[in-house]
């Protein structure tokens, strides 16, 4: 009873005029940005966080959410009309979903695909109605130890699931743990590394740093790139699958939706590996693998369920233990602190109309999403014939000016120009932003659990091992560096054999 009563305030604060309508503009803000190739939900939430400071904390924060969900959806859309993936987690549509739409199937295609994420998200967010206020019952036993050594393994597991280079991966997240020692010492009201600017000692604007390193360092980094025009074609043809298309896709669907909600919680998972994932499982256990790159459904399905799934109970952990997961996840977490919404596990207790009712947004966003994405397609496609070049300058000025509108302060602007830039050299040298923006946010956290679990402990380092929950998770962030350092060594090994 008290679970439907949570649902009911949550049906309440979603369903009023004021957030529907904002969750109906994160949608389409969503939708626009996945079908855009370039313009992803991170540095688009990047760039929105200075409009949230003026919502209502539960209205922001599903404006948010619903950009994040609805950019899954439209990434399906350029990845099966042009096979050009408006997101990275849709790159594994392109394989199935570009061959249906070549042989004349372009409509049932993107009927699967929407009716594939509306599933995995309805699934998703009963789980994540279901298994949050359990897992934040378990967060309550938590104390500074153990806060300290869950973040370690999520720090750990985003690292081991970053693309490219795991030094460059680790060196990032030490950045960004530096970063976040910026400013006054909480504990003596000392201000450190602030190089005697006095902007500096409140530390670094999280929200600066997010739309100059996401924002404005991916305007640089697509005006570098040539264009990619690609023929769209015009003919749809019907909004539904055949009979033996649906048999083949809705197993693959709901292989997707567990699959992704269970990589979706883990920190790091994401939709990226849920999506490839599953699309590796459906290869597997499939009768007639060979069809697979060749217009398979559920080669479609089942990546497409899997990546909308993991994008909404990634939400998971963010709300129960207040540890993102990932970059939006991060940003997330910004805007609930920029409103006094602290997360973790008293955040169902402390402002339950913001937890339940984002919980509640997740669904009526998903349904806005299968019922606005149909109908819109032609939209869309012209869309994608917009040159980058015309997008580009508003996106600046707007970049610009909601920096600016933080503090009215022009140093922030300054800022911005410093971490995009920053952000540009970084992407040239394969160093990935999104752990450097994990640390930033989870640094001042693990620095101040960290002390404080030392404070109780009288200064004994042990206090760490000795408390079971904190050995736990240390002891799985052991086995993480493990399966860090193994692959490394090998390879140094086997350099070394060849040498002699």
């Amino acid at each position: 009873m008290e679970w439907l009563d949570h649902l009911a305030l949550g049906l309440s604060v979603a369903l009023s005029m004021q957030n529907l309508s904002y969750c109906l503009l994160g949608c389409l803000l969503g939708t626009l940005i996945g079908v855009l190739p370039g313009i992803g939900p991170v540095p688009t939430i990047a760039m929105l966080l200075p409009i949230t400071y003026v919502l209502p904390p539960e209205a922001g924060l599903i404006m948010l959410a619903g950009i994040y969900y609805g950019a899954q959806y439209g990434g399906s859309t350029t990845a099966i009309l042009v096979a050009l993936p408006g997101e990275t987690s849709s790159v594994v549509s392109v394989l199935d979903g570009y061959q249906m739409a070549r042989a004349g199937r372009a409509g049932a295609a993107l009927a699967i695909a929407a009716l594939g994420s509306f599933f995995a998200g309805c699934v998703a967010t009963v789980l994540l109605s279901a298994f949050a206020p359990l897992l934040a019952q378990v967060a309550f036993k938590f104390g500074p130890a153990e806060y300290f050594s869950l973040m370690v393994l999520g720090l750990l597991a985003a690292v081991v699931m970053a693309s490219g280079s795991l030094i460059k991966a680790v060196a990032m997240t030490v950045l960004g743990l530096a970063l976040g020692m910026i400013g006054t010492d909480v504990n003596s009201g000392m201000p450190r590394f602030d190089l005697g600017i006095l902007k500096l000692q409140d530390g670094l604007d999280f929200a600066v740093v997010a739309m100059g390193i996401f924002g404005l360092a991916e305007i640089m980094a697509n005006l570098e790139q040539r264009e990619r025009r690609v023929q769209i074609t015009d003919k749809v043809g019907p909004l539904y699958p055949n009979r033996r298309e649906f048999r083949e896709s809705w197993p693959a669907s709901v292989r997707g939706t567990f699959l992704g909600s269970i990589l979706g919680i883990l920190p790091g998972g994401g939709a990226v590996l849920s999506s490839f994932a599953s699309y590796t499982l459906e290869k597997k256990l499939a009768r007639e693998p060979q069809r697979f790159g060749h217009g398979h459904p559920a080669g479609l399905a089942g990546p497409e369920s899997a990546n909308n799934a993991a994008a909404q109970t990634s939400f998971i952990p963010l709300l129960t233990l207040g540890i993102p997961g990932n970059a939006v996840t991060a940003l997330m977490l910004g805007a609930m602190i920029i409103h006094d919404v602290q997360p973790g596990p008293r955040v169902m207790t402390a402002h339950p109309d913001v937890f339940w009712g984002l919980v509640v947004s997740m669904w009526v966003g998903n349904l806005m999403l299968v019922v606005l994405n149909l109908p819109l397609i032609g939209v869309w496609v012209k869309l994608l014939k917009l040159p980058y070049r015309v997008l580009f300058p508003a996106i600046l000025v707007f970049c610009a000016i909601g920096v600016y509108s933080l503090d009215n302060s022009l140093f922030d602007v300054w800022m911005l120009a410093f971490f995009g830039a920053a952000g540009y050299l970084w992407a040239r040298l394969g160093c990935e932003s999104a752990p450097l923006l994990l640390g930033l946010v989870l640094g001042q956290m693990m620095e101040e659990n960290f002390r404080r679990a030392l404070l109780l402990s009288r200064g004994d380092f042990t206090t760490f091992l000795t408390r079971p929950v904190s050995l736990s998770l240390l002891l799985v962030a052991a086995g993480l560096l493990v399966l860090i350092a193994v692959p490394v060594i090998r390879k140094k090994r086997d350099e070394a054999f060849v040498e002699e």
